[in-house]
């Protein structure tokens, strides 16, 4: 089973496309955090939250029961500038040094690419964001 971490804007419709890819970002979730450390920027998981669509998904799958899930404390909101300046630190700090994650640098760069894309619309509209996570 493969991880995808996700991004969802608050709100029914932004008006744009928020798909991102995010398995690669998922893969090397923990090097990222201890780079985005060593950069002095939020982490992406950080900028997790529990959404309705994952939790559902991992009661489908077995995990928890309904009594566990209507606990969860509401989900979390962020600003997407803040998500903006640690996928941009990140992406440039990757530019800069293509063997920092080995064969994964390219793959990662591509994403936060997709991730700067739908957090520079987020920003524009002023919306609030968070990360989920998907289990294939």
């Amino acid at each position: 089973m493969s991880a995808s971490l996700y991004i969802v804007v608050k709100g029914e419709d932004p008006g744009f496309d928020i798909f991102v890819n995010g398995q690669a970002l998922a893969r090397n979730e923990d090097a990222l955090d201890k780079l985005a450390e060593s950069l002095k920027v939020s982490p992406l998981l950080e900028f997790f939250s529990a959404d309705e669509n994952s939790m559902a998904l991992l009661l489908e799958q077995g995990a928890g029961s309904r009594e566990w899930a209507d606990h969860l404390p509401q989900p979390q909101w962020f600003a997407a500038a803040d998500g903006l300046l640690t996928v941009r630190t990140l992406a440039a700090y990757l530019g800069g040094n293509p063997a920092a994650l080995g064969s994964e640098t390219q793959a990662v760069l591509r994403e936060l690419s997709e991730y700067e894309r739908v957090l520079h619309k987020t920003a524009l509209r002023g919306l609030p964001w968070h990360l989920a996570v998907s289990w294939r």
